[in-house]
C-alpha cells in the first residue's frame, strides 16, 4: 500500500517567513546597517565625547536594531506576503544607497574608476533615484526635494556638525578662488542648492499649469 511522505514541518514554516514583508524589510535594514558602519569605519571615534563617526554609528544601530525586530516578528508572527510587484521599491532604495556610497567619495573596483562627486552631486542623485520607489512621484517636487534636502545636509552635517564629508568634486573646488574657505564654499553651494529647491517648487508647477491649460 502507497502511503505519501509526511512533509516537513521545519520546510513548510521556512517558505511562509521568507514570503513575508516583514522578513524582506527586515534583511533590507539589516543589510544597510551593516553597510553605513562599514562605510564609516575611517572616521574618528573618539573615547569620550562625539566625533565624526558618532552619528553614523548610532544610526546603523537604529537600523539594525529595527531590522532584527521585523525579523523577529516575521519568525512568530505572520504577515503580509510579499508580492513580485514589491520589487521596485526595495530595488531602488537599494540601488540609491549604492550609488551615494561610490559617488561620494569615488571608488576604484576591478579595474572601473568612479570619481568622487561629493555631496553636491551625490545626494540629489540618491534622493532622486530613492524617490522613484513611490509610483506616485512627481518630477519637479522630486527635484525640488531633492536639492533643498541636499543643501539641509551641507549645513547640517558639514557646516553645523563639522563632520568630514566631501562637499564638491575636486575640479569644481580648483575652479573657485583659492582664497575661499571650505566653510565658503560649502555655504555658497548650499545657498545655490535652496534658491534653486524654492525656484523648482514654486516656478515649476506654475509653468506647467500654464503650458497645461
Amino acid at each position: 500500500m502507497k502511503t505519501d511522505r509526511p512533509t516537513s514541518n521545519s520546510k513548510a514554516r521556512l517558505l511562509p517567513i521568507i514570503q513575508d514583508q516583514n522578513f524582506a524589510a527586515g534583511l533590507l535594514l539589516v543589510a544597510i546597517a551593516i553597510s553605513a558602519y562599514a562605510l564609516t569605519r575611517d572616521l574618528a571615534r573618539p573615547s569620550n565625547g562625539v566625533g565624526p563617526a558618532t552619528l553614523p554609528e548610532w544610526l546603523s544601530l537604529a537600523l539594525g536594531v529595527s531590522g532584527a525586530a521585523l525579523l523577529t516578528a516575521a519568525i512568530y508572527k505572520p504577515g503580509v506576503r510579499f508580492e513580485r510587484a514589491m520589487l521596485r521599491g526595495p530595488a531602488l532604495i537599494i540601488l540609491a544607497v549604492l550609488m551615494f556610497a561610490s559617488t561620494i567619495r569615488g571608488v576604484s573596483f576591478a579595474g572601473v574608476s568612479i570619481p568622487g562627486l561629493g555631496l553636491l552631486f551625490a545626494g540629489p542623485v540618491a534622493i532622486m533615484i530613492s524617490g522613484y520607489a513611490s509610483p506616485d512621484v512627481r518630477f519637479d517636487q522630486l527635484l525640488g526635494l531633492a536639492l533643498g534636502l541636499t543643501a539641509f545636509c551641507m549645513l547640517l552635517f558639514g557646516d553645523l556638525l563639522n563632520l568630514p564629508i566631501p562637499i564638491l568634486p575636486q575640479p569644481l573646488v580648483d575652479l573657485l578662488p583659492a582664497s575661499w574657505s571650505a566653510k565658503a564654499d560649502l555655504r555658497l553651494s548650499a545657498a545655490a542648492l535652496g534658491a534653486a529647491a524654492v525656484l523648482i517648487l514654486v516656478a515649476w508647477p506654475n509653468s506647467t499649469r500654464r503650458s497645461s491649460t
